[in-house]
This record gives structure tokens, C-alpha cells and sequence, in this order.
């Protein structure tokens, strides 16, 4: 099984989750199914079907859960070289055409939240950053065009 590198953070956001799905939406729904047989024929009754509907969601995402979190390798950010980008690293980015200034930090696809500047590094500004050093330039491809960044500072 291939591991899967993962924040501290993004693992305890996956584990709670998980957690809340098996103790109050699962019961929830199973409540609900319930209910819903209780109403009589389930042949024509919507809210069986809807119910059922949420269910296999609510089973697929905790299959879902459990696959991520036992295929997690947790990384510590605070034992992080400086010296180069790696998965977890902050950077500060210089965007060579307009000379604006982004902060990202590289983290796993089922962490990134481009509003709160966590980048995937399977993206392709995520690919093209690891491994780079302060000073070096950062050029990839987007469906828009060439990008083109200086990487600043890593901390």
C-alpha cells in the first residue's frame, strides 16, 4: 500500500470526521430508515429512498475515511529542512510577471485549501516547487499558460 504523506492536522481533521460519521450520522440514518419503513409500503415511499441514498453515501465516505487514514504517513513540520521545499513547507512566492507576493504551504491533496494558502503538492505549482531552493525559479504550465515564480524564502 502506498503511503500518503499528511499533516498532523490533516490527519486529525480526517480522523474526526470519520469519527462523527460512524457515532451520529450513521445512528442518525439508520433512525431515519426506521422511520421511514415504519410509514408502511417502502416500494413508493421518497423518504426510504432518500434515506437509503444517504446512507451508501455516508458507508462510502467512511470506507473512504478508513482507507486514507490507514494509508497515512504523518509527517512532523517541525522537524522540516529549510534549506529546500518539501511536503509541509511554507514558501514565500514571487510571481515574476505581476511582482505580487503569495504564501503557500505544500500538503496533501485532501488538505489543500487554496483560500487558506495550503497548496497539493500534486498540483502544478505544488510539483514544481518541491525540491527547489530559495532563490530559485519555479516555471510550470497551466490550462491558462506559463507561470513563472521566484521562490523567496522557505520557513
Amino acid at each position: 500500500m502506498e503511503r500518503i504523506p499528511i499533516t498532523r492536522e490533516g490527519y486529525e481533521t480526517l480522523r474526526k470526521e470519520l469519527e462523527y460519521l460512524k457515532s451520529v450520522e450513521r445512528p442518525r440514518i439508520i433512525k431515519a430508515i426506521e422511520e421511514a419503513r415504519a410509514h408502511g409500503d417502502i416500494s413508493e415511499n421518497a423518504e426510504f429512498e432518500a434515506a437509503k441514498d444517504r446512507q451508501g453515501f455516508i458507508e462510502g465516505r467512511i470506507r473512504e475515511l478508513a482507507f486514507k487514514l490507514a494509508s497515512a504517513n504523518i509527517i512532523e513540520l517541525n522537524a522540516l529542512p529549510k534549506d529546500r521545499a518539501v511536503f509541509g513547507s511554507r514558501v514565500l512566492l514571487e510571481n515574476m510577471d505581476t511582482v505580487e507576493n503569495v504564501e503557500y504551504q505544500l500538503v496533501g491533496p485532501d488538505e489543500s485549501n487554496i483560500e487558506k494558502g495550503r497548496i497539493s503538492i500534486s498540483s502544478p505549482l505544488g510539483k514544481a516547487i518541491l525540491g527547489k531552493k530559495s532563490g530559485d525559479e519555479i516555471i510550470f504550465q497551466t490550462p491558462g499558460g506559463r507561470r513563472c515564480y521566484e521562490l523567496v524564502e522557505i520557513f
